[in-house]
C-alpha cells in the first residue's frame, strides 16, 4: 500500500551537512516539511528546540513547548515541529526573553547567534527573482519563500532588503554593488564577511560572479553565494 503521508523521520547520517547536529547520539532525526526553505538551507524546528537550544530532552517535550505557543519564528507562533527554520530567520522565546538568528558558520553549518529583542523584529532577505504584475506593480521573490509587492522597479535580483517581520514592511534596500559588505553563504568561504570589489555579469556559458576582498585576500565566487548585508557594516548583528 502506498505511503500517503510521507516520512516523518530521517536518519542522522543522511541529514544535510548544513545541519549542525551530532550524528551518533541517536539514529533518527526529523524529516522536514516542505516549506520556505529547502532541506539543505533549513532545519526542522523540532531539532532547533531540542538539539540547538536544549530546551527539551525528547520530542514529547518539544511538542508540548510548541503546542503551547512558546516559540516564534520571524514573529509568528509556530507549532509544527517539522517546520523549517532557515538562514536569517529569527527565533523568539518571549517567556525567557531570549532571541536568536539562524546564520552560517565557517564550516557552512547553520547555527544560532543570540541577538537583542529589537533585532528579532527585522531580518535581511535577498531578492532571488522579480516579475511585473497587474497595475504596474512588481512582485519580489525572496530567498525565504516570501513574496513582497512593491512599485520600486529599481530593486534588482541579488539586492537585499531589510524588512520588519511579520508584517514584511521594507525598511531599507541594500544594493549588490561595489563597496558594499557581503556575507558569503556557500563553499569554502561560508560565514565570512567581505567587501564587494566587482560584480561580473554572466554569459551563456558562465554564471554571474562576484569579486570580494576580505582583509588583503581577494575572493571570486558565484553570485548565488553572495548575500549583501550593508555598506561599511552589516545592518543587523551577524556575529
Amino acid at each position: 500500500m502506498a505511503n500517503k503521508g510521507g516520512y516523518k523521520r530521517l536518519k542522522r547520517l543522511a541529514a544535510p551537512k548544513s545541519w549542525n547536529i551530532s550524528r551518533k547520539d541517536n539514529t533518527w532525526a526529523i524529516e522536514p516539511r516542505p516549506g520556505p526553505h529547502s532541506k539543505k538551507t533549513g532545519i526542522p524546528l523540532g531539532i532547533v528546540v531540542r538539539d540547538m537550544l536544549n530546551l527539551a530532552k525528547n520530542m514529547r517535550e518539544v511538542k508540548y513547548i510548541l503546542r503551547n505557543g512558546k516559540i516564534k519564528v520571524d514573529g509568528e507562533v509556530r507549532r509544527d515541529y517539522r517546520f523549517q527554520v532557515g538562514f536569517m530567520d529569527t527565533i523568539s522565546i518571549p517567556t525567557m526573553d531570549k532571541y536568536y538568528r539562524m546564520l552560517y558558520d565557517r564550516l557552512g553549518r547553520l547555527g544560532l547567534v543570540e541577538i537583542g529583542k529589537d533585532e528579532a523584529g527585522k531580518k535581511i532577505v535577498r531578492v532571488n527573482g522579480k516579475r511585473k504584475i497587474k497595475a504596474g506593480k512588481i512582485q519580489l521573490n525572496l530567498h525565504d519563500g516570501r513574496n513582497i509587492i512593491t512599485t520600486d522597479n529599481s530593486i534588482k535580483t541579488g539586492d537585499s532588503l531589510l524588512i520588519s517581520v511579520p508584517n514584511q514592511g521594507i525598511e531599507n534596500v541594500i544594493k549588490l554593488e561595489k563597496g558594499m559588505t557581503a556575507y558569503i553563504i556557500g563553499k569554502s568561504h561560508s560565514g565570512e564577511l567581505a567587501e564587494i570589489v566587482d560584480v561580473i555579469p554572466g554569459t551563456i556559458s558562465r554564471e554571474p560572479l562576484v569579486k570580494l576582498k576580505e582583509d588583503e585576500n581577494e575572493i571570486m565566487t558565484k553570485k548565488e553565494y553572495v548575500f549583501v548585508v550593508g555598506k561599511e557594516e552589516p545592518l543587523i548583528k551577524i556575529r
